[in-house]
């Protein structure tokens, strides 16, 4: 069979085909077997319910072995990092789940460069990962870099404070800050949305960068970017936490129970929980993760080759002295 019968032959075959269509499914294939990984940093003054929106969100408890500390000792305390570690499996795939949390953070009377711990602490995940990288065994890198940072307001007051304002100046170059209206249970409706706006006029004001949604390809159907656009609108997430399951109208729900009523943490009536958890998990993990390494990596990455490079050249010796040595 020579040549041009054989192309003969794949054309009169309609359902012939290379193959190359089945690539999708191989990578997805090798994703699996491989599981996933994910940080989160949760920031913010104690007593905004940090914790118990974690626990919401991933259904799992990460601080069982926490100590309460007294209004004395939140005083005194400095700001330290924790890092609580979890592997989550749903329907066969696997995620280890890692929540950096920064217990002291705005707890102290003075409160200056409070954030710089925090900002140190990613700053040495992009030093150890560019170590990793850099070095001559790079099959298993462990990926610790901090892919989003969830900062959370105080629903008392009347917009950002300074000390909100500077934290996220001094971090939005360096991890995806998605702002969150902490115990928006504490705020009617009409407040909520007036909080909103104050705060994201706040943000553009103070020229703070936090984490953009992508925009929508145009071949993209009407309903994800209605959803996409809901998200945007929603920014800060106005969230309530719970871990408590309470009975309304019949159902069991997880929410709060008031002596005026009930407020359902997943009903997106009373709060943006489940937009945050959508955005979080089921829509923009990737792309966070994407953002912290093609922008927030690279960024430190060039910074670190430009500093050895000017340190090389800084310890060349000048032309001249090279060409009298060679003589």
């Amino acid at each position: 069979m020579n040549y041009s019968s054989i192309l003969v032959f794949f054309k009169d075959q309609d359902k012939e085909y290379v193959g190359f269509a089945t690539l999708p499914n191989q990578v997805h294939r090798k994703s699996v077997k491989k599981g996933f990984d994910f940080t989160l940093m949760v920031a913010g003054e104690s007593g905004l319910g940090k914790s118990t929106l974690v626990n919401s969100l991933f259904l799992t408890d990460l601080y069982k072995d926490r100590k309460l500390l007294n209004a004395e000792e939140r005083i005194t305390q400095t700001v330290e990092i924790t890092k609580h570690t979890v592997d989550i499996e749903e329907k066969g795939v696997k995620l280890k789940l890692t929540i950096v949390d920064t217990p002291g953070f705005g707890d102290a009377v003075n409160n200056t460069e409070c954030w710089k711990s925090v900002a140190d602490y990613i700053d040495q995940q992009f030093e150890q990962y560019f170590r990793d990288e850099s070095g001559l065994n790079r099959k298993n890198i462990q990926d610790n870099r901090v892919h989003c940072c969830l900062y959370f307001i105080s629903p008392f007051g009347h917009g950002l404070r300074p000390l909100d304002v500077e934290f996220m100046k001094a971090l939005h170059e360096k991890v995806n800050i998605v702002p969150v209206l902490a115990k928006a249970d504490t705020l009617t409706p009409s407040e909520v949305k007036k909080k909103k706006i104050k705060i994201r006029e706040e943000i553009e004001q103070y020229g703070i960068k936090i984490y953009q949604f992508p925009d929508c390809d145009s071949d993209e159907d009407e309903e994800f970017k209605q959803q996409d656009l809901e998200l945007k609108e929603s920014i800060p997430f106005a969230v309530i936490g719970s871990n408590t399951v309470v009975e309304a109208k019949g159902k069991r729900v997880r929410g709060r129970l008031y002596p005026w009523g009930i407020v359902e943490v997943e009903n997106s009536a009373h709060c943006d929980f489940v937009k945050l958890r959508n955005m979080l998990v089921r829509t923009h993990m990737q792309d966070l993760k994407d953002v912290t390494r093609e922008t927030h990596y690279e960024n430190y990455r060039a910074q670190c080759i430009q500093s050895m490079t000017r340190m090389v050249v800084k310890e060349q010796p000048p032309l001249h002295q090279l060409e009298d040595e060679a003589l």
